[in-house]
């Protein structure tokens, strides 16, 4: 049942944040994410990733280089300035008209970009979404 379509593919998010809020923090990184933010310098992004080495040596991602990529073991989203784990996405936001942001949106990582729960299996989840209003139980 996990990735079975519950409803259209071509479902719209409704900009809720519910998926944010809940998932969009703690996410393991692909080294995929990192090459663009270091080739673009983004450091606002780069300084909430923590990178983890062979030997248990970690380090922010604004800290490492291209050189770096072949070598990480863990590397994680989203962490404080001083590298601890943050409780929710430091680029998530709620506007006045009640919808949910990203602070980060064209550059945003896998993670965020590939989620769509009406097609995750999620259905304890997605049943609360309101994008997935159209799935059945």
């Amino acid at each position: 049942m996990f990735g079975e379509n519950i409803v259209p593919s071509d479902q719209e998010c409704l900009q809720c944040g519910r998926c944010c809020e809940k998932w969009g923090w703690d996410q393991k990184g692909i080294i995929e994410d990192l090459i663009p933010w270091l080739k673009e310098r983004r450091l606002d992004i780069l300084q909430h990733v923590s990178v983890t080495f062979p030997g248990g040596k970690r380090c922010r991602g604004s800290d490492i280089a291209f050189e770096d990529l072949s070598a990480p073991v863990r590397i994680d989203y989203w962490v404080d300035t001083d590298g601890r784990r943050l409780t929710c996405c430091p680029f998530f936001y709620r506007a006045d008209d009640g919808k949910a942001y990203c602070k980060i949106h064209t550059a945003k990582p896998k993670i965020c970009t590939g989620f769509t729960p009406w097609n995750e299996g999620i259905r304890d989840y997605a049943l609360n979404c309101p994008a997935c209003r159209n799935s059945a139980p």
